[in-house]
């Protein structure tokens, strides 16, 4: 037996007119209501209570994620896979970048970003190179005073090892204490490799460069006189962290304890990280490694080793011939077994200059952007593959 359907009433509803008065007032009242905390809270925390920061490019994004945690919604302007050296923003990621709560960058490294931020009109800007220096000879603001030679003995064993470290790393690693006085870069390190600046009249990669090549490495992207590759140095990377997490603290003030905290535990993860690099390149057979562009002079100067360069500071320039003909001499004369390359810049003439010295080629990840061929997840997974890659390149005692 088939249940009868239920049937709607024609007859009409009946209508109170003064419940109906007194239920317009009451929705206008709770519309009212609604619309004022809408708008409060908008006006107290943009996103649903989060707060809005844009990132320049993978180093500044990594910053604001662990620092900000859940308080932050954080946009990077260099995708996946994309060279931030050559970025170009869109008019959509221009207007984005105005109506940040907050943003993260580094200046010289991203010439289109650094006009788009001069002119967004954001109140919040944590810029990394305000928080340390971009000499790769000077250790930042003070870091060695905790991670002195007492701890590490790093020159110690590298005078030992006959690489000579003691000259160009006096007391240390010489970031601080040679430096703050009177940022002595380039005669301390005349006499030995020279890491960088001071192969002017050795092996010239960047002075001597723009003269003899006419590519000028140093100009091609307005990075000055200073490399910007300072998160490859993990106690600069953590003077920017500090200095990233008291920018987020300032614009959301009520959520400033957890991102001290924040800071704090990030900071104490890179003294770590620190520790791991210092203790794990002491005592190497060589002390150097050719890589595909300029990325590592931060690294190399912290930790007494020496980055000889196929490009300059942008991975697109080209070598000039006597720049090849000068590496051919330099992985003969200090032994150098490994060619490094990255992933995303091209590999080819890393790879043909290995090719043509029998050496070994490898991965130096500069951390500029993760890609799916990245040697791990995040930061530290990629900065601790990194370090193993050196130790093998440079014959590092296990």
């Amino acid at each position: 037996m088939t249940a009868p359907r239920a049937t709607r009433s024609s007859r009409s509803p009946r209508i109170v007119p003064g419940s109906l008065a007194a239920g317009a007032t009451t929705l206008s009242l709770l519309a009212l209501s609604a619309c004022g905390t809408a708008d409060s809270t908008a006006e107290e925390s943009p996103e649903g209570g989060r707060l809005d920061v844009m990132a320049s490019f993978y180093p500044m994004e990594f910053l604001a994620e662990r620092i900000g945690g859940e308080h932050v919604s954080v946009t990077t302007l260099t995708g996946p896979g994309i060279d931030p050296h050559d970025l170009e923003l869109s008019p959509r990621q221009t207007a984005q970048l105005t109506e940040a709560d907050a943003v993260v960058y580094l200046e010289g490294l991203q010439p289109a970003i650094d006009a788009a931020i001069a002119q967004s009109g954001v109140e919040h800007i944590a810029e990394a190179t305000s928080y340390t220096s971009v000499d790769p000879h000077d250790g930042g603001h003070g870091h060695d005073d905790a991670h002195d030679d007492d701890d590490h003995g790093h020159d110690d064993a590298h005078e030992d090892d006959g690489h000579g470290h003691d000259d160009a790393h006096d007391d240390g690693h010489g970031h601080d204490d040679a430096h703050d006085d009177d940022h002595g870069h380039d005669d301390a390190h005349d006499d030995d490799h020279g890491h960088d600046d001071a192969h002017d009249d050795d092996h010239g990669h960047d002075d001597a460069h723009e003269d003899e090549d006419g590519h000028g490495h140093e100009d091609d992207h307005d990075h000055g006189p200073g490399d910007p590759h300072v998160w490859l140095d993990p106690l600069k990377y953590a003077e920017v962290a500090e200095g990233v997490g008291g920018v987020l603290a300032e614009a959301d003030p009520d959520n400033a304890a957890d991102y001290e905290k924040n800071t704090a535990d990030l900071v104490a993860e890179l003294h770590t990280l620190h520790e791991e690099f210092a203790s794990g390149l002491t005592n190497t057979e060589t002390d150097t490694f050719i890589t595909t562009h300029a990325a590592f002079g931060h690294l190399a100067g912290r930790y007494g080793i020496r980055e000889e360069a196929i490009a300059g500071i942008d991975p697109e320039s080209e070598p000039s011939a006597a720049r090849m003909r000068e590496l051919h001499a330099v992985a003969k004369d200090e032994g150098v077994t490994t060619v490094f390359f990255e992933t995303l810049a091209s590999d080819a003439t890393a790879r043909t200059l290995a090719e043509d010295l029998n050496l070994q080629t490898d991965v130096l990840d500069p951390l500029e952007g993760l890609t799916d061929e990245s040697r791990g997840e995040d930061y530290f997974e990629v900065m601790r593959a990194n370090l193993e890659a050196l130790q093998k390149a440079l014959g590092a005692a296990s």
